[in-house]
């Protein structure tokens, strides 16, 4: 296809076409090509629609979807000669389709706008790139399942302000991301049913007074209806925001494990092992293993979050109906698109590939007095101390371990008994690790069993 800046698609409304710069800021066509597929199908159930409801002929619909196909085949192919000077997708695949199919070509766009189009086929590319999204954190939560139920039974220390606090399980651990990433799958599905109306015979702002079907093309385009409204069809852009609200939120909860798999992967934690898949190694120092896929990871979450807030400034201020200020809505949800899809299949990889380093997380487990609160729970549960006083004299206790450089359970009975008499040698079931995480049989709690019931019922509901 040649360029046509000579023969401007703006009707007879401007003698010349723009300038250098004019062209430059107004063009789209350099990134707005992404959603080529998605014009095209647009376009084809627009002719069927049209052929259907007598607007334009058989024939005419019969050409305009053999030539819609041709320059499908073109684009796919990678022969297709974009111009700038045709501004947009739009205008680049009506003009080749004119030099194929001749005079029909111009019959496409009776009963729509560009305006409509636009957001007809950014709406196609967002629902595939929600549809991608549900896929990939299927797969990342099917690999924490395998994680969980691997390493149920296996200790290691949970942290409050990165602290030692008290002995969880790995398969704690892991479900407790599979719940996050559960959450960030239920806002995908649930952004992708409220978006799912088409705005495809908005047209320009008012409808059209063709006698068009819209249920047709909505359903032909696996739309659950068209949108109710001309004026928010053609100027909405919430699903495009939903789904960067979506990926932020996901990217927070990928950048937060990543930070985790940075500090377990160190040579000061020993927690895990990455796989060489998902690292690399130093230039000048031969010992080095980087966890540069968790780092890159960690960083995606900057792109991410600021192409939310940069449409949400595009958006902020447009009156209704369409302004060209929304041609800049597109770069930001792909480049953020992009982003996030890689991260996830990065971090699924991590996750099945990382070995759980089972016995330094035992150790790290029983270190920090990890066990505390489960002496002060056995203090107010045997000897109906109050909760205060318990902690008062367990915390009496952590001190006098600290002091000799050892930890709860290597204090004597005697020690103890003189700090509380009441103590028993029963006091030394609960201080090991293994009964620690054992007793919290709590409904979500860090029990191997209720470990095991969690991902039984994520299973269930994934089945």
């Amino acid at each position: 296809m040649t360029d046509q800046s000579s023969n401007q698609m703006w009707g007879g409304r401007f003698a010349a076409g723009p300038d250098a710069i004019m062209e430059a800021i107004n063009a789209s066509i350099g990134y707005d090509q992404r959603m080529a597929a998605q014009d095209i199908a647009g376009s084809r159930a627009h002719a069927a629609m049209l052929a259907a409801t007598g607007v334009i002929t058989d024939n005419d619909a019969d050409a305009i979807r053999e030539g819609l196909l041709t320059v499908l085949s073109e684009i796919e192919s990678g022969t297709f000669q974009f111009s700038t000077a045709l501004e947009d997708i739009h205008m680049n695949v009506e003009a080749r389709l004119k030099e194929i199919i001749g005079e029909p070509a111009g019959r496409l766009h009776t009963g729509r706008s560009r305006n409509d189009q636009v957001a007809t086929d950014f709406k196609l590319w967002v629902r595939d790139q929600l549809d991608a999204a549900e896929s990939g954190l299927l797969a990342l939560i099917n690999a924490l399942l395998s994680q969980a139920e691997a390493g149920a039974d296996w200790v290691m220390p949970g942290f409050t302000h990165l602290q030692t606090a008290q002995p969880v399980t790995w398969g704690h651990h892991m479900m407790a991301y599979v719940e996050m990433f559960g959450r960030d799958l239920s806002r995908v599905r649930d952004a992708r049913a409220r978006m799912n109306e088409s705005p495809l015979g908005a047209a320009a702002l008012a409808g059209t007074s063709f006698p068009i079907d819209r249920d047709m093309t909505a359903s032909a385009l696996g739309f659950d209806r068209p949108s109710a409204n001309s004026l928010d069809a053609v100027s909405d852009r919430d699903f495009a925001l939903e789904f960067l609200s979506t990926a932020s939120i996901c990217a927070m909860h990928l950048s937060r494990f990543a930070e985790e798999l940075v500090i377990w992967s160190s040579a000061q934690f020993r927690f895990v092992t990455l796989s060489d898949r998902f690292s690399t190694g130093s230039s000048i120092m031969p010992q080095k293993k980087n966890p540069d896929a968790a780092e890159l990871i960690r960083a995606k979450v900057g792109r991410i979050f600021g192409a939310n807030t940069a449409l949400m400034m595009v958006m902020k201020g447009l009156p209704l109906a369409y302004s060209k200020d929304m041609q800049e809505d597109k770069e930001q949800v792909f480049d953020a698109a992009d982003n996030w899809m890689l991260a996830l299949a990065a971090m699924e990889g991590m996750v099945k590939d990382m070995t759980a380093n089972v016995d330094s997380l035992a150790a790290a487990a029983g270190s920090g007095f990890s066990t505390a609160t489960d002496l002060a729970d056995w203090m107010v549960r045997v000897l109906k101390v109050p909760f205060r006083d318990a902690h008062h004299v367990t915390g009496t206790l952590v001190a006098m371990a600290e002091q000799r450089g050892c930890d709860l359970p290597d204090l004597s009975l005697e020690d103890m008994q003189g700090v509380h008499a009441g103590i028993t040698q029963d006091i030394f079931t609960v201080l090991g690790v293994e009964n620690s995480v054992n007793s919290r049989m709590s409904y979500g709690g860090t029990a191997p069993a209720q470990v095991r019931a969690q991902i039984a019922r994520w299973r269930e509901n994934l089945a």
